[in-house]
């Protein structure tokens, strides 16, 4: 399995002198043959900016940095494929941070492109060659101009059209899980945030966070317009947006306005969770769906990286607790990091976790972020890193009615 490496112009090639290694955590690894899948449909390679590929020399069987201008290579996955391993590299200047993506081992073997990753749902929805550009712009524009008072309508063309975000689009196209987002603050810092991040953060958020408060009535027309088919979600909780229970009120006259009308198609909610009021009177209005965004169980790991403002993780907890008890399928968002995520420790929180919450689905999400830096802001291992792909057995094995997944289901018809 040769490593790959990419030229100062971005051009990827692979090197037959080396052969590819990987990092879990902090700790460079070899890759074993079960850990490979051949690279899937929609995803793709890129350069690591300011890195140096590290291989095993394949005549002397040392590790070493591979020489000349060049950088490490590694694969963005696209949904439905779970990373289990990082690219081998190490930073040429370590002053530098990685753009916010989710970076992937990527090879060379018998003439053709793999990764270290596993499948763990149906990559079909969300492959992006299923949304078509043309019937995309030509849905943006009948919307846009059809709800031309709408805000909320020209905020999600940019998502759909600007960002290519597969959920906006999914609003215009009338089709699966759609969005619907409500909220420009935010009751967490988290160090990753995708769509607003401190000026001396170092990172460059990649979305723009939505700066309205929009109408009860801007709300029920996106929704009314998207739960049209019985499998249909509308989702509260976006990229673009910060925590939308922090608009409840909202929220919940919007649901009821619209659950008067109809009573097709599902109302999900992309949360922290960490207001248990605010969800409580979003579940009583008549809620179906919640996933419910984590990187741990650990309240010193969950800390550190969200940053909570006001509410603890035994908030989220008791707000997973009564979704639960109140007929919502719920699901956790659960950030992954190979090297992290499988530590013992916490691979035993989380089963508990699960265990007192009633979980039904884990939605298993590679966390973009820069791997020195949170690697340098969580607590350090107490324990053995299992690896990933242990990680996905011990978890199928503990917890035999937990589903394993990459995004929202529906609940399972009886």
């Amino acid at each position: 399995m040769n490593l790959l490496y990419a030229d100062r112009d971005g051009n990827v090639f692979d090197h037959p002198d080396y052969v590819a290694l990987g990092r879990n955590g902090e700790m460079i690894t070899d890759i074993m043959e079960d850990e490979l899948i051949p690279l899937p449909e929609g995803a793709t390679l890129v350069s690591l900016p300011d890195t140096r590929p590290i291989g095993l020399n394949a005549a002397t069987g040392e590790m070493e940095v591979v020489p000349g201008d060049v950088t490490a290579v590694g694969a963005l996955l696209p949904q439905g494929f779970t990373r289990l391993l990082l690219p081998g590299y190490v930073k040429s200047d370590k002053s530098k941070l990685l753009p916010l993506f989710g970076y992937t081992a990527a090879i060379w073997k018998d003439g053709r492109f793999y990764v270290a990753a596993h499948q763990s749902d149906d990559p079909e929805r969300w492959n992006p060659r299923n949304c078509d550009p043309d019937e995309l712009e030509l849905q943006v524009q009948r919307l846009v101009e059809q709800y031309s008072d709408n805000r909320l309508y020209k905020h999600l063309s940019n998502c759909a059209l600007g960002y290519e975000c597969l959920t906006a689009s999914n609003t215009f196209l009338n089709r699966w899980e759609g969005a619907v987002p409500v909220s420009f603050s935010c009751n967490a810092g988290c160090f990753g945030c995708i769509s607003e991040q401190p000026d001396d953060s170092g990172f460059p958020a990649p979305q723009t966070r939505m700066n309205f408060k929009p109408t009860v009535d801007e709300v029920v027309q996106v929704m009314l317009e998207h739960l049209k088919t019985p499998d249909s979600i509308i989702s509260f909780g976006q990229g673009c947006e910060g925590e939308p229970s922090t608009q409840a009120p909202t929220i919940i006259q919007a649901m009821r306005r619209v659950r008067e009308q109809t009573s097709m198609g599902y109302i999900n909610i992309n949360t922290n969770a960490g207001l248990t009021d605010h969800i409580r009177g979003i579940v009583d209005a008549g809620l179906n769906l919640m996933r419910v965004s984590t990187i741990s169980a650990l309240d010193d790991h969950y800390n550190a990286y969200y940053k909570p403002r006001g509410y603890t993780l035994k908030n989220v907890e008791k707000s997973l607790r009564y979704a639960a008890d109140n007929g919502v399928y719920t699901s956790i968002n659960y950030l992954i990091f190979p090297g992290v995520t499988d530590r013992e420790e916490e691979i035993e929180a989380m089963i508990e976790f699960v265990r007192r919450t009633d979980l039904k689905l884990i939605q298993l999400r590679n966390l973009n972020i820069d791997p020195e830096s949170y690697l340098g802001l969580i607590p350090k291992p107490q324990g053995e890193q299992l690896g990933m792909k242990q990680m996905l057995e011990i978890f199928r094995e503990e917890l035999p009615n937990v589903v394993l997944g990459s995004y929202t289901h529906v609940p399972p018809r009886l």
